[in-house]
């Protein structure tokens, strides 16, 4: 028989067949993974093959790959190997009693990533749980953060990347997913809140947790006028924008502009000017976290200009005020190898 089972972030097959000797080599298809075998058991009436390959589920949807049996030369036999297939009774371990929950992405690796948890683990129900287990990209785990933030209550999320860079995840494994939660590391993030003004007499507020960002909306550059906690500190920037980062989102965009990397612990804040004109030599500016930034756009109705909190855009902004939120804060949880405040000091010295 050929059967498959979930194991440690692997998908194995074991073969079995009487007095015969042989191997297994497993791969998702189409791509057939021939340095994959495991180990082979021989016992006095029957030998056993294993085979593992590591989970992709990005490339194979958690669907079917195959496994070949091999005995010599020959092609013995042939199956799928199916993530669907049972782990048997009593294999799933419970996270109820710990109060994990699981949210995920709707892309597909996501979705398929999720599938798998749930037939490894009984999750909590997400209204009644106390830790959050997010599957995704970082967008998502922004997303998550910012659901909180806007009316639901804040609980700590461990994210796992199921998306494309990950920053603020932790590595994709099946196992001990129970175990890491239980023995992460607690990260306290505080976000940032944006009011903005627009020319049509309306203000929004929202929160921001990686960076503030204004940016011109059409070819013509930007005239923003920089105020730090009541004093004139650049009565003209000219160029694309600038932002305001807080240490958690300064390796994002704030570093993409060429903006300073923050040490997590850093009672700091970015301020990053955007491809500026005028004036040439200004580089930005690192300031105390109780800081109150304003910006002032000058010609708004004619230089257009639109400032982004996260993923929130508002359009054609007058005005713009940020400053720390100390009243709201938010907890990560990662991995004791994989902590965030850790990767953040590495960053400084990527080459």
């Amino acid at each position: 028989p050929l059967f498959a089972e979930e194991v440690g972030g692997f998908r194995r097959a074991d073969c079995e067949r009487s007095g015969r000797k042989g191997r297994v080599i497993a791969g998702p298809a189409p791509l057939g993974l021939n340095r994959s075998l495991h180990e082979t058991v021989i016992g006095p009436d029957r030998w056993t093959c294993t085979a593992r390959l590591r989970l992709a589920p990005e490339r194979d949807g958690g669907g079917c790959a195959k496994a070949w049996l091999c005995c010599g030369r020959d092609h013995e036999r042939t199956g799928p190997l199916s993530a669907e297939l049972p782990l048997g009774p009593g294999a799933r371990q419970d996270l109820r009693a710990q109060g994990v929950a699981l949210v995920a992405s709707h892309n597909e690796s996501a979705q398929a990533a999720a599938a798998m948890l749930r037939r490894r683990y009984l999750f909590a129900d997400e209204r009644q749980a106390s830790v959050l287990v997010a599957l995704g990209g970082d967008g998502f785990m922004l997303h998550t953060l910012h659901q909180m933030l806007d009316g639901g209550e804040a609980r700590p999320v461990f994210g796992i990347n199921r998306g494309t860079v990950g920053f603020l995840m932790n590595e994709w494994r099946l196992d001990c997913l129970g175990e890491r939660v239980a023995s992460a590391k607690a990260v306290k993030v505080l976000p940032l809140s944006m009011t903005a003004e627009t020319i049509h007499g309306h203000e929004w507020t929202h929160a921001a947790i990686n960076e503030v960002s204004l940016l011109r909306e059409t070819r013509q550059a930007a005239k923003i006028e920089v105020t730090v906690n009541g004093r004139v500190v650049l009565p003209e920037l000219v160029g694309d924008g600038v932002l305001v980062a807080s240490p958690a989102g300064s390796t994002a965009y704030n570093f993409s502009a060429r903006g300073p990397i923050l040490p997590l612990s850093a009672p700091l804040l970015a301020l990053t000017p955007i491809a500026p004109f005028r004036p040439r030599r200004w580089s930005g500016a690192i300031l105390p976290d109780e800081a109150r930034i304003c910006f002032t756009v000058h010609d708004p109705a004619d230089r257009l200009v639109s400032a982004v909190a996260d993923q929130f855009e508002v359009r054609d902004v007058r005005r713009v005020e940020v400053a720390l939120d100390r009243s709201r804060p938010l907890t990560l949880l990662f991995d004791p190898d994989h902590a965030l405040d850790e990767r953040i000091a590495a960053g400084q010295f990527a080459t």
